[in-house]
């Protein structure tokens, strides 16, 4: 396929109505469609570090020593987020309770919310899907412990909700959030905004974010656990 076909393409081929957030994606790509792999995978790694170099990283400096915290009183973590962000929220689950120590019984007490398919499809059904991770919190979570959010748009009804029961419960919650941050911005105890129009790019942030706490709580895991779940006095 030749770039002058794919120019006449895009410019004649088949419209299709887009959302707001299709607009944003088109805005934040620009030509990739007509230019090179190489050019596009050039142009990506450009956007995504110069967002990281000048990021505000304060607020993920309290994330990390509010993980840690619960590291050390035992306090539970919860994880949620919706499609790709979901499965950040799996996996994060998964590094934040091993990978962080590598040692039986050190580790954070984490759980996604997005993990049990019967779980998920019961309270879809009964309860509808804004209430998958909010009923989740109402009956495993205690004051004290912490909501971590994973949204693109920060408006996932669902996460809107997991927020508000949080709140409710007396967790501290935080929200890593892309686009304009959303009414989620205004609900997180401590919104971590990452203010870019790219779906791709902002769930990069939330495995990248997370994975920075994760290496740096790792370097300090003799500090406040030692194997066989004793914490350090």
């Amino acid at each position: 396929m030749t770039r002058a076909f794919v120019l006449w393409l895009s410019r004649n081929g088949p419209q299709f109505p887009m959302n707001s957030m299709d607009e944003a994606m088109q805005n934040a790509l620009g030509h990739a469609t007509i230019q090179s792999p190489i050019q596009h995978f050039q142009g990506y790694s450009q956007r995504l570090c110069k967002l990281l170099l000048g990021f505000d990283w304060a607020p993920v400096v309290r994330l990390a020593e509010d993980l840690r915290d619960c590291w050390r009183t035992a306090h539970q973590v919860f994880l949620c987020g919706n499609g790709g962000s979901a499965a950040n929220a799996t996996h994060m689950a998964n590094d934040f309770l091993y990978p962080v120590s590598k040692r039986k019984g050190s580790a954070l007490r984490a759980h996604a919310l997005t993990e049990n398919p019967a779980v998920l499809t019961c309270l879809g059904n009964d309860e509808g899907y804004d209430e998958i991770f909010s009923f989740q919190l109402a009956a495993l979570a205690n004051e004290g412990d912490l909501l971590l959010a994973f949204s693109g748009s920060g408006n996932s009804p669902n996460i809107l909700r997991a927020l508000q029961e949080a709140r409710r419960l007396g967790m501290k919650s935080y929200a890593i959030l892309g686009y304009s941050g959303g009414k989620a911005k205004e609900l997180a105890d401590v919104p971590i905004h990452v203010a870019i129009e790219d779906m791709q790019i902002a769930e990069d942030t939330q495995t990248i974010i997370c994975h920075m706490i994760m290496q740096w709580l790792y370097a300090q895991r003799d500090l406040f656990a030692t194997p066989g779940g004793t914490a350090a006095t």
